[in-house]
């Protein structure tokens, strides 16, 4: 029976290395025009980056063009760290935060492909320790919640304080589905004073050792509304890596390492940075006057506009040491990196003959699903597919850009665009916490501003 099984094991052996040894290679770099660029406008693009280091708006940040899988514009403005003289490059490492999120769902996806979960089924199914959450009276009343009526979710108002401590049943638990979409119920404790924000800042609900300590402590904190009933901006996508981790039976850092990173290429991706490449980090800078701690500087507001290096503690979890393996904001990565994720999900799903995900898998998550329910911070024409928000009515959404784009950004400026009519992928890379510019919307009408010829 052994000797059966021994050249069935060993194929099966030799797929895998064959397989993890495949590996997407850098995109090639064209002259604009090539693929329907104009130069002189894409020059329009440097003049307003460089006057923005001039002002003290930027300290330094990189900006990429890639079109029909060949980059036609990479170019990087100021200093990666303004204290040590160093220039900002094409291979300087940036905190990405939130759009880290995308991956995470790309992650949990490639698990929804082998049949380990379906998206309608409730979270608590694969992690029991979210299976009695209760919703809180102060925010989410003490009724069936509505279907939101357009107003913006991300709300930083205390909510009816007379009814707080008190808690109901839901109107059901949340689902995978909703964790993608942020209609969980939950929240992020950072953005608003609700009761149950600060019951997440109480409970440093980022602050923990490991994804398990994480869910056994968010497991006790209230929702903040009916999961289905709003779309409200939240940890659901660090839920959603602590899911990876108990449907795959490995730690979610060494899941995207074997099976997104080292496929793709993207080697300078990472939870941490490693000693030999702290020199490629950029310096994380803040308005003057900001709270050090994160959790109160989101919710102030600082007139200064003098950028100043942002405290080391905002940065401790990304370096070696650290253990939280945060799916919702704790990716460090090149734009070089994120550019083979994005164009992986433009080409379909696949990437110089690695396949990550189906066709059809990243149509599902490139298209809205929030139906009636309106994506918060108040935009219109904009809806939220699975961990990428969707652009419905480009018109609507009043930016340039192309009906069907999906795309998400980080809370220190970063941002990226995929924008499969034109075939054309945007990346912004900036580092300053809280970021409060529009250096990001800037870069992209100046992008599309260049483009001399369109696939309409």
């Amino acid at each position: 029976m052994m000797t059966l099984r021994l050249p069935i094991m060993l194929a099966a052996l030799l797929l895998t290395m064959l397989t993890t040894g495949l590996q997407a290679k850098d995109l090639p770099e064209v002259k604009p025009a090539a693929e329907g660029f104009s130069a002189e406008r894409l020059a329009r693009i440097d003049v307003y980056m460089k006057q923005a280091v001039k002002d003290g708006v930027m300290v330094g940040g990189h900006g990429l063009i890639a079109r029909n899988g060949n980059v036609v514009y990479s170019e990087t403005w100021g200093d990666r760290d303004r204290e040590r003289g160093l220039d900002m490059e094409e291979d300087t490492l940036h905190r990405i935060y939130s759009m880290s999120k995308p991956v995470t769902g790309v992650a949990l996806m490639i698990l929804y492909e082998e049949g380990k979960f379906l998206l309608n089924e409730p979270v608590a199914k694969y992690l029991p320790e979210l299976a009695n959450l209760q919703v809180a009276l102060s925010t989410a009343g003490g009724g069936v919640t509505a279907v939101s009526d357009g107003t913006q979710s991300t709300s930083t108002g205390a909510g009816d304080t007379s009814q707080a401590g008190k808690t109901r049943a839901p109107t059901r638990q949340p689902t995978i589905r909703d964790l993608m979409m942020h209609t969980a119920g939950m929240t992020y404790g950072v953005f608003g004073d609700t009761e149950v924000d600060g019951l997440y800042r109480e409970a440093g609900i980022l602050r923990h050792p490991d994804l398990n300590d994480f869910i056994t402590k968010l497991g006790k904190l209230p929702l903040q509304y009916d999961p289905g009933t709003r779309w409200h901006y939240s940890v659901s996508v660090d839920v959603q890596g602590a899911l990876v981790e108990r449907l795959a039976g490995m730690s979610f850092g060494k899941f995207l390492e074997s099976r997104l990173f080292k496929p793709l290429g993207m080697e300078d991706t990472s939870f941490t940075v490693p000693k030999r490449k702290l020199k490629r980090l950029a310096q994380l800078y803040t308005q003057e006057g900001t709270p050090g701690e994160m959790q109160t500087a989101f919710r102030t507001q600082v007139n200064s506009t003098k950028l100043v290096p942002a405290p080391d503690a905002v940065s401790a979890g990304y370096m070696e040491g650290a253990t939280f393996e945060g799916g919702g904001g704790g990716l460090v990565s090149t734009t070089s990196d994120y550019l083979k994720f994005s164009q992986m999900m433009l080409n379909g799903g696949e990437l110089n003959g690695v396949r990550i995900l189906s066709p059809n898998t990243v149509a599902l998550m490139s298209r809205d699903h929030l139906g009636e329910l309106q994506m918060g911070f108040a935009r219109g024409g904009v809806g939220f597919g699975l961990d990428f928000a969707v652009v419905e009515d480009a018109g609507l959404a009043g930016e340039a850009g192309s009906d069907g784009e999906y795309n998400w950004g980080g809370a220190a400026g970063t941002r990226f665009w995929i924008d499969p009519k034109e075939d054309v992928i945007g990346i912004f890379m900036v580092q300053s916490i809280p970021h409060r510019t529009t250096l990001a919307q800037h870069f992209k009408a100046l992008v599309y501003q260049a483009m001399e010829t369109s696939k309409d």
